[in-house]
């Protein structure tokens, strides 16, 4: 199949990177017009008593696979294990590593991506944890591929809407009502909602001065109130993130540098 710049699969379906041949996303990466690598990087960690180990990584996935339907823009496979050392061994799941890792192999990514024509990347992060990691992976590209244009787009922060509706049960939040019923809306199936119907933990983080364990700051890996999650919150929240990011995504295809 011939894609150019902005094509789309048939019936919707997400241009995903790992699908396309080689000369087709040569054609596709190499075009006067420009497109935009959406890199998936999530985490494995535990996610309290309800959800799935992959959450993060399922939404950073499903977001960038959504806006690629879009067009102007492609879906990479994700990094599935981000910045969770954190997340401890006593509450089974995580399998995490440093932030310099994180930030490391999202430089080596980049630097393929880049010997492949793509000019512009978008790291779509899906874990709170992973935003000093992107943040510093961005510095050390803009120095060393400097004909490439970086960027972090979190899904809690595509807008002050999205954000003010994740953080509502609480600011330091994990597995809390937001994130329980983005799953509900996108993955209903891998959620035990009757697990999360006992999983309330407040939020202990308000005042601290220094940075601690989760366990330390939650009985149960989770942090806010998945019992009043539900999956039409989740569909409506999803809405938004995606008509948030798509916008993001079309204004990074025209942006250019200010000098």
């Amino acid at each position: 199949m011939q894609l150019n710049q902005g094509a789309r699969r048939p019936n919707g379906l997400p241009l995903k990177w790992e699908e396309l041949t080689s000369p087709t996303l040569g054609r596709l990466l190499n075009s006067e017009a420009f497109t935009v690598g959406l890199l998936p990087v999530g985490a494995t960690e535990q996610h309290g008593p309800h959800l799935p180990a992959g959450t993060d990584t399922i939404i950073a996935q499903a977001l960038c696979d959504t806006l690629s339907t879009h067009g102007g823009c492609i879906s990479m496979p994700a990094l599935p294990i981000g910045a969770s050392w954190w997340h401890g061994k006593s509450l089974a799941g995580t399998i995490g590593t440093s932030g310099e890792e994180v930030s490391r192999l999202a430089v080596t990514v980049a630097r393929g991506a880049a010997d492949s024509g793509l000019r512009r990347l978008l790291f779509v992060n899906g874990h709170v944890g992973n935003v000093a990691a992107l943040s510093m992976a961005c510095d050390r590209l803009r120095v060393e591929l400097p004909d490439m244009l970086v960027g972090v787009l979190s899904w809690w922060e595509v807008d002050a809407q999205v954000t003010e509706e994740v953080c509502s049960d609480a600011l330091d939040w994990h597995a809390n009502r937001a994130e329980t019923s983005l799953m509900l809306a996108l993955r209903p199936e891998l959620v035990d909602i009757a697990a999360a119907k006992g999983a309330d933990d407040p939020d202990r983080t308000a005042g601290m001065i220094f940075r601690y364990r989760c366990s330390q700051v939650s009985t149960n890996g989770v942090t806010g109130k998945p019992s009043e999650a539900d999956a039409e919150m989740g569909q409506r929240l999803w809405n938004n993130i995606t008509a948030a990011g798509a916008e993001i995504v079309a204004r990074a295809n025209k942006e250019k540098p200010p000098l």
